[in-house]
């Protein structure tokens, strides 16, 4: 699958998601932008909504958070003001970063959002865990034809299942799923990246992973598993505080990240027994048939004057067994590889 100029197939497709790490101020969102692409990312995401159109100001405590998070107190329309991209920076912030080479698209969290969005001809859609379940935001993204992404991370099988349904009955089959555990930052053990390869057989769908841990290995051992997506939440320093900053990368390790996602691809390969070019050069320090002594013709071959050793201009040591006890048709010094035309 290809997303704007990246096709994800050939190369891990890394995300940098700005979230609300901009602290409410444009020029911090542009510095971001341009440390992502310094850092190695292949596209920037951000989340395209409003308080409006992500929940209700309302007072009562269903509305308040209070699940043991990083949020908790806040209302989540309160949460969601300080926490907003204005959208009145979109073009500016897809701009810069088309400038610097770099993808740029969003999460809509409404229908307006995906209109808006589609103004700014994004190339892809990602589809955020919570609103895996909201399944006419789903179709109606799917209806604009582009790559869409889709985060699992608070999803049951019967959720994803739903989400791709929807998906296929707009006639998109541009997918990509996410495995992602909805917990800030997430704990190692609450991973279970073993799901990665299964979700691939069972869905026939690209996977990647939404990662909220703040190790390195975690993408690492995705891409090792088949993962050819990676998010991860980006900020210019965590000392800036902000809604996400607590399990979003700096620049430094972010780029840590991302050399570390291109080694595993270039130590993945592919499947072969063909040795390469170094490998074939390196059966030269392997072990073969070499005389041990100096004979003379008619001696006969002994474990004395034969013996297995390095390096591997000889004979394979397999012929041993076969050798032992002809005679030499010559001379030979120590030293010599063992050939068959030394024997008779």
């Amino acid at each position: 699958m290809t997303i704007g100029k990246h096709d994800i197939n050939a190369n891990v497709f890394i995300i940098a998601e700005l979230s609300a790490n901009h602290n409410g101020s444009l020029q911090t969102a542009l510095d971001t932008i341009t440390a992502m692409s310094h850092a190695g990312a292949d596209a920037i995401k951000l989340q395209t909504y409003t308080p409006d159109t992500i929940t209700l100001d309302c007072d009562t405590n269903m509305f308040t958070i209070s699940q043991g998070t990083l949020w908790d107190k806040q209302k989540f329309y309160d949460l969601y003001a300080q926490a907003m991209t204005p959208w009145e920076w979109h073009e500016a912030l897809f701009d810069h970063a088309k400038s610097l080479g770099m993808e740029a698209f969003s999460s809509p969290f409404d229908p307006t959002a995906v209109d808006f969005l589609e103004n700014l001809d994004v190339p892809a859609y990602k589809i955020a865990s919570f609103e895996i379940t909201d399944i006419p935001l789903i179709e109606y993204t799917a209806t604009k034809g582009k790559p869409i992404i889709i985060s699992t991370g608070i999803a049951t099988l019967e959720d994803i299942q739903e989400a791709l349904n929807a998906c296929r009955r707009m006639g998109n089959n541009q997918i990509t799923l996410l495995k992602c555990t909805s917990a800030y930052p997430a704990a190692p053990e609450e991973m279970n990246l073993l799901t990665i390869p299964d979700m691939i057989e069972r869905f026939d769908v690209t996977i990647g992973l939404s990662d909220h841990t703040m190790s390195l290995s975690a993408p690492i051992a995705a891409v090792a598993l088949g993962a050819r997506v990676i998010e991860k939440h980006f900020i210019l320093s965590r000392s800036m505080g902000g809604a996400d900053s607590e399990f979003s990368l700096e620049p430094q390790e972010f780029k840590a990240m991302v050399d570390a996602v291109r080694d595993t691809e270039k130590l993945m390969g592919k499947v072969t027994y063909d040795l390469s070019p170094k490998s074939l050069k390196s059966r030269e320090f392997s072990r073969s048939l070499f005389i041990a002594q100096d004979v003379k013709a008619g001696e006969i071959l002994t474990v004395q004057n034969v013996r297995s050793v390095r390096p591997g201009f000889g004979m394979a040591p397999k012929y041993l067994k076969e050798v032992l006890g002809k005679t030499f048709k010559k001379s030979a010094s120590k030293g010599t590889p063992l050939a068959w035309e030394l024997i008779q």
